[in-house]
């Protein structure tokens, strides 16, 4: 390949764009696969990071077809037969600006941690620079009816996998989270239930990272016919037993003479092979779960949830590895178009072989924007929509899988996006738990993301492209000055970023679990108020023995102090949007105030008891502290009422869950009940014993109002999580 220095430099400027975009799909679309296992704790924001970039370099290197098409998706209908010179040059620069252009778009979004789809992006680059070449070829290129499957999939593809989600959580809730022992449910039902879900990657496998595999393995000779495991790619059958009868077969054997399909859309062969998969999987999953002791786990959802991180891990690899071998053309494919056009002195055809060093040029790029920046989307995916759990996140990844599968196959063969698949995914295990669970404000600025990604990315490949005008000096001053900008914007917008080293400092550790949920950071709070009631309960025994309180009382001051940076925090979260809220912001805020006020009386209790000395009369004392244990009692079952809160959203909302919720709300309100009836009498004994003292039998009076106050807090604030009970 003999090149002009000028066309030495436009190749290596269009691999450094290449390069850039290959990035940006790592960057952005590295959440489809991790982020809601990071969201449900499943894996530490390091551990996805690592695993994501393993599976997805592997399935980019390792599984992506050998071959590519040069007009991706198929948005462009060009005759190649008829392709100029001229034609073919002016879409080689066309093909830079539109990577160029998609890949800006992609670092603006991921800035914003919008997920969005790299898929898409390309295509309305490729749009851009089609609808340039009609005017200035005066032809027609752009396939509309292409693009309106594309427009289409913006609303089918999240809305399928939100069904199939939705479907397979309430499946999952039923079943195992609404049994009376679910953790031993789950033990035999789990294994059964992962039988469909290997069965579906077996089949995805196959028929989405795997297809450059079979046609290597048909061109060395390993198997006569790579459609015997893959579809065909037209007039195929929806019977799996339909033999492979390629329309243009040198020889036609006595099975194919006069056959209407070409082979079968899902070959029998596939079905087998991934029903054995999935057999043998589950198999080993129920060994590991009869012989597995769930040491340092909680009773209940807890031990579940430990099961289906196992189920999750296996989903997001393979989302990984998929997604690795099948975006991975996204970067190459316009690459390996235009790496043709220079090499072969003008000449474009229908399709590119993809030479090694750039497949490991796409490959290293994604697995490097992996690591550097995916972190942002991924914190989008799994937090900022609603809460994610392993049994969601499990529900979550397997309808988007399935969803993916199905649009990919040849009979729809729309060009759907992983990114809003499970998007709809993830907000339909969300609505699982009701419309308050899912945060539709952070939805709504992902989804008018995905509108804006054709034209954005179509607009800047027009004005690449035209500035540029197919002249390569042209290029070689526009794409640097393209490449500053970013550089530029990015650095202008530091001040807020958060580091990647800080991000993932510590994220590996044993002790790390990943960001609290809003329950988690509310239960926190709930424990610091009953500890601030705990030294509230000393002081009070330490006064009514007649010993100094000074100690105690100090110790509730502090106590509620740290209840009070507790709340504050809470708070500061919310207002930054830091934490999903599945309650809704306000109602969560008047959650936390209420629980709030329960330590502000507490610590009241302990100053009343530094004004003076307590009423002297041993049994008008010993009331005061049999009402302190009744406060201290009622406190008790109120932490425990949020303890089960956690474990309520843990169950996806399931109606045994809530029926222990409205219980322990019943036993706070029959402890406030009973502290009530001991207030009553001992403030009854203070007053008809006092008259000999009457200012120190007030003093004790306003103590025990202030402790009875305690006890109504509590009851107030449990009441509030009833309209959880009866969501």
């Amino acid at each position: 390949m003999e090149l002009s220095g000028v066309m030495w430099l436009v190749l290596i400027l269009s691999l450094i764009v290449c390069a850039y975009m290959a990035w940006n799909i790592g960057a952005n679309d590295v959440a489809n696969a991790m982020g809601t296992s990071v969201g449900s704790k499943a894996l530490t924001l390091k551990q996805a990071v690592i695993i994501a970039a393993v599976f997805e370099f592997c399935g980019a290197f390792f599984a992506g077809d050998a071959v590519t098409d040069t007009v991706r998706k198929g948005i462009l209908v060009v005759d190649f037969e008829t392709v100029t010179n001229d034609f073919a040059n002016d879409l080689m620069y066309g093909f830079i600006a539109a990577m160029m252009a998609a890949a800006i778009w992609l670092t603006t979004a991921t800035r914003l941690g919008l997920p969005v789809s790299t898929t898409h992006s390309i295509i309305g680059g490729i749009i851009g620079v089609g609808l340039v070449l009609e005017v200035q070829h005066d032809t027609e290129l752009i396939n509309w009816e292409k693009t309106q499957e594309v427009v289409m999939s913006w609303v089918a593809s999240p809305l399928m996998g939100g069904l199939l989600a939705f479907g397979t959580f309430w499946i999952v809730r039923e079943t195992i989270l609404e049994s009376s022992n679910p953790e031993e449910r789950s033990r035999w039902l789990a294994p059964i239930m992962a039988i469909p879900t290997f069965f579906v990657l077996g089949i995805a496998l196959q028929f989405k990272a795997l297809k450059g595999f079979f046609s290597r393995a048909e061109s060395n000779g390993w198997i006569d016919d790579k459609y015997e495991w893959i579809p065909v790619k037209e007039n195929g059958s929806f019977d799996p037993f339909t033999p492979s009868c390629p329309s243009k077969a040198e020889i036609i054997t006595d099975e194919c003479l006069n056959a209407v399909y070409e082979g079968a859309w899902v070959p029998i062969n596939s079905i087998i092979l991934a029903f054995i998969i999935a057999v043998i999987a589950s198999g080993v999953l129920a060994y590991v779960l009869r012989n597995y002791e769930f040491k340092g786990e909680e009773d209940g959802f807890h031990g579940v949830e430990r099961i289906f991180v196992w189920l999750q891990v296996i989903t997001a690899a393979y989302v990984a590895f998929a997604h690795g071998a099948n975006d991975r053309s996204n970067a190459i494919g316009p690459m390996a178009a235009v790496y043709q056009v220079i090499s072969s002195d003008g000449v474009l055809a229908a399709k590119a072989d993809v030479p090694v060093w750039l497949v490991l040029l796409g490959s290293a790029g994604i697995a490097i924007g992996v690591m550097t920046w995916g972190w942002r989307v991924m914190d989008t995916i799994g937090h900022k929509i609603t809460d994610i759990t392993p049994t969601r996140g499990f529900a979550a990844e397997f309808g988007a899988a399935t969803t993916i599968l199905i649009f990919s196959m040849p009979f729809l063969a729309v060009p759907v996006s992983t990114t809003h698949t499970l998007v709809g995914a993830v907000v339909g295990v969300g609505l699982a738990g009701g419309a308050k669970a899912v945060d539709f404000r952070v939805f709504g600025k992902i989804a008018s993301s995905w509108v804006a990604s054709l034209p954005a990315a179509g607009f800047g490949s027009i004005a690449i492209y035209v500035a540029s005008g197919s002249d390569p000096i042209k290029l070689l001053v526009i794409i640097p000055i393209a490449f500053a900008m970013v550089a530029y914007v990015i650095w202008a917008t530091w001040d807020d970023e958060v580091y990647v080293e800080d991000a993932l400092s510590d994220a590996g550790s044993a002790d790390n679990k990943g960001a609290p949920t809003h329950f988690e950071l509310f239960h926190a709070h709930a424990v610091a108020v009953e500890e601030t009631v705990g030294h509230m309960l000393s002081a009070v025994n330490a006064a009514a023995d007649g010993e100094d309180p000074e100690d105690h009382i100090t110790s509730t001051v502090e106590a509620e102090l740290r209840a009070d940076e507790m709340k504050n925090d809470i708070r500061r979260r919310l207002g930054a949007g830091q934490i999903s809220v599945l309650q809704g912001k306000d109602e969560l805020f008047r959650m936390v105030s209420r629980q709030d006020r329960i330590a502000d009386y507490a610590q009241n209790v302990a100053e009343q008891l530094s004004f003076r000395e307590l009423f002297v009369d041993k049994e008008a004392r010993g009331m005061l502290k049999e009402m302190a244990e009744a406060v201290s009692k009622t406190t008790s079952l109120y932490e425990d009422a949020v303890s089960q809160l956690k474990d309520v959203a843990l169950s996806g909302y399931t109606k045994a869950g809530r029926d222990r919720l409205g219980e322990l709300i019943d036993e706070v309100n029959l402890a406030e009940h009973e502290a009530d009836l001991v207030e009553s009498k001992a403030a009854a004994y203070v007053f008809s014993h006092g008259e000999d003292a009457p200012l120190a039998a007030v003093h004790m009076y306003r103590v025990l109002q202030r402790m009875d106050d305690v006890a109504n807090a509590c009851e107030k604030a449990a009441n509030g999580l009833l309209s959880i009970v009866y969501n």
